[in-house]
Formats: structure tokens, C-alpha cells, sequence
């Protein structure tokens, strides 16, 4: 089993990061490479840019620590668990960190990848808001 984790510290409030991450449905905006995603309960379906469909369960939202949890159900894997935090370090000063932990391994790395992008797109929509 394969665990990776990439950081971003992003110049944004806490609440402004979570805020663009904490609703399951927003997920084609900031991670590269899916197009689409369909929520219904603790489901969401994600479609990729390739048109392949990925069904997830969503774990956890909890906006007190400011954490978003969630695990691909497709039998592609045999796990993984996917977990985004948003950490407060001062104001207008925040760390976005996304953890993967996927088997097979290979799935691991292919997800850590996207992770990188998503969190160059939450980083910049995130400071974008902050700006106004």
C-alpha cells in the first residue's frame, strides 16, 4: 500500500481554502482532469475527462478542523483513502495538504499526480477570493 501526501501553503484564510474544497459537488473545478461528478448522499460519482466513471464514498466534511475525507469504491482498487486539510497558520496565511493512501501502488502515484494539480487550482482560487 502506497501513502503519499503534497502540501501547498497558500496566502488565503482557512475558511476562504475550505470553502473552496468543502462541497463534493465542487471537485470539477480544482482537480485536473475530471469533468463532471454526481452527488447524491455520502455518493459521489466522478467522471473523468476520458469519460471513465469513478464511484467514491465521502467520509467525512467537517468544518470544524476544516477536513474533507473520502475513498474510491471502484474495483479498480483494493483501497484508498483520500484526505484534504486545511490548517490555519495566521491570517490570510493557510496549509492545504492532500493525502492519498491507494493499493495497487501504481493507482497511488496516478492520484498523487492529479493531487499536485488540484492543489494548484485550489491555491489559486483560493487566493483569488482572498484578493477580492
Amino acid at each position: 500500500m502506497a501513502s503519499l501526501r503534497h502540501e501547498r501553503r497558500i496566502a488565503a484564510d482557512a475558511d476562504i481554502v475550505w470553502e473552496v474544497i468543502r462541497r463534493p459537488e465542487s471537485i470539477p473545478t480544482w482537480f485536473p482532469g475530471i469533468a463532471s461528478c454526481t452527488v447524491e448522499g455520502a455518493k459521489r460519482v466522478i467522471t473523468t475527462a476520458a469519460g471513465i466513471e469513478m464511484p467514491e464514498e465521502i467520509l467525512t466534511i467537517d468544518p470544524l478542523i476544516h477536513r474533507f475525507a473520502y475513498r474510491i469504491t471502484s474495483p479498480l482498487y483494493r483501497f484508498h483513502l483520500g484526505v484534504i486539510d486545511v490548517i490555519a497558520l495566521g491570517p490570510s496565511d493557510s496549509l492545504c495538504v492532500y493525502s492519498t493512501t491507494a493499493e495497487p501502488d501504481p493507482l497511488a502515484l496516478l492520484i498523487a499526480g492529479g493531487t499536485v494539480g488540484a492543489l494548484d487550482e485550489i491555491q489559486k482560487i483560493a487566493e483569488a477570493t482572498a484578493k477580492g
